[in-house]
């Protein structure tokens, strides 16, 4: 059956991350960076200035909102989590160092859509019977493009529940059970032959905490988000930043192998990795497994932010792209390549394969520390998705159906603390394909509306 299911999503995954994602996710971003005249990098500046310049400011939110820096927090959650961590790690594994540069191409694009995501989400957001903000993708096609357009939002709410157990859970779970095994492997407190057990165990008490956490509602997601991603950022930077300065001799050759690995991956993986196209479909798709530019996902969280000015928050999505991909997921690639650990080429990895490489500096200590740090990563990733979800499942099935859901998402953790690593992250990287083509699909349609919007924010700031 496994071997089945796995044939199904190899054939899916293959179609869906061919012509049909890579036309969508690079012909739109490149459409919209001319479109907006490249505003991410002409606006870098400015965007970092009116984002983590001013996202520690005190701000408070009425009910059925986030303030501002809990949406960007809980999009970070979602964002900054084992995308990073194991998602890079199994991107060099099967792509070559290569697929690096491929990730930073979908960064620079991925700014600019992840900007028109956010922007468009929050001005054509609305409130629910709750009196909750919602929107995302789903509500901009209903809202934005009509009715003769609601089968494309129906079509992306239903990948998007579908997405939600795969990547926003068993991916992150899976990580966590590794994270934590390794330290105990490493250690001598657990064998081998207790590894199934010990992943059971986890599985249950995060079942349990997401749970609780998830049917305390928009707010307390919040809270959570706006605690856990700041110091589980910091935690990790400085773990990659030490083994970069205690390695820095070796970067100029890293560096080149990226280069030269995404156009001829064959001569640094020993002809494991023989394709350009691969290697590039590796370092995209877990690129936006990452930053999720292109998905829609995170606008979901920013259409909550109590703020009354869409391109303001859309600045929130250049800021997110940046930190997540050209920062947190250069510094795990650097981790990984400059450790000089063994890379089983062609083989799928995951965090283990970061682990290994702080371990080889720092040591067997350090394996306790990052998985303390990995930890905060994928369980806040599990909150933040589970909010996606449930908008999701929201705007298909209405309210009645969110308690179901919660608990439901909730007990897919121990799904994903048993099921197999390959299986889990190819299933989550095949719904991430089909959920990009009517996201992208209708930010293309919608550009006229994107742009109307940047030119009454810059008029209004003074800053064309």
């Amino acid at each position: 059956m496994i071997k089945l299911i796995t044939e199904i999503n190899d054939a899916l995954n293959g179609f869906i991350w061919g012509v049909p994602a890579m036309t969508c996710i690079i012909g739109v971003g490149l459409y919209l960076a001319v479109r907006t005249g490249f505003l991410p990098i002409r606006k870098f500046g400015y965007a970092m200035k009116n984002t983590f310049g001013k996202i520690f400011r005190k701000s408070t939110a009425n009910d059925g909102a986030m303030t501002p820096f809990q949406a960007v927090c809980t999009a970070l959650a979602a964002t900054i989590g084992t995308g990073n961590i194991a998602g890079v790690a199994g991107a060099i594994a099967i792509g070559g160092p290569g697929a690096v540069f491929w990730m930073w191409v979908s960064a620079v694009l991925g700014m600019g859509t992840k900007f028109a995501e956010v922007t468009l989400a929050v001005h054509f957001r609305e409130r629910n019977k709750n009196g909750d903000y919602v929107g995302g993708p789903m509500y901009y096609i209903k809202n934005g493009l009509g009715k003769k357009w609601i089968w494309l939002a129906y079509l992306y709410a239903a990948f998007g529940v579908l997405t939600v157990f795969g990547t926003g859970n068993a991916t992150q779970v899976n990580t966590i059970t590794t994270a934590i095994n390794t330290a105990l492997v490493n250690y001598n407190i657990l064998g081998q032959d207790s590894i199934f057990k010990s992943n059971l165990i986890i599985g249950i008490i995060i079942c349990v905490v997401v749970g609780l956490i998830m049917i305390g509602g928009i707010k307390r997601i919040g809270k959570v988000s706006e605690k856990l991603v700041p110091i589980m950022a910091v935690l990790y930077v400085v773990l990659g930043l030490g083994l970069i300065a205690i390695r820095i001799n070796h970067i100029p050759a890293v560096i080149a192998s990226i280069f030269q690995g995404a156009f001829d991956p064959a001569a640094l993986t020993g002809g494991v990795v023989g394709s350009m196209f691969l290697s590039m479909q590796k370092g995209v798709s877990r690129g936006i497994f990452s930053n999720e530019a292109g998905l829609g996902t995170g606008s979901i969280a920013h259409a909550c932010a109590e703020t009354k000015d869409p391109a303001s928050q859309g600045l929130f999505g250049i800021f997110e792209v940046f930190m997540d991909t050209i920062v947190v997921c250069t510094l795990t690639a650097l981790v990984i390549l400059l450790s000089g650990v063994d890379i089983p080429f062609g083989k799928a990895a995951g965090a283990e394969l970061t682990i290994s490489g702080l371990t080889s500096v720092y040591g067997n200590w350090i394996s306790v520390f990052t998985a303390i740090a990995m930890c905060c990563f994928a369980f806040s990733t599990i909150i933040g998705w589970g909010l996606y979800g449930a908008r999701c499942a929201e705007f298909i099935f209405g309210s009645k159906i969110l308690k179901p859901f919660y608990i439901t998402y909730s007990l897919v953790s121990i799904l994903g603390a048993v099921t197999d690593l390959g299986l889990v992250w190819g299933i989550s990287e095949t719904f991430n394909g089909f959920m990009t083509v009517p996201n992208l699909i209708a930010i293309f349609i919608l550009t006229p509306v994107l742009l109307k919007l940047i030119r009454e924010h810059f008029q209004k700031n003074n800053s064309l």
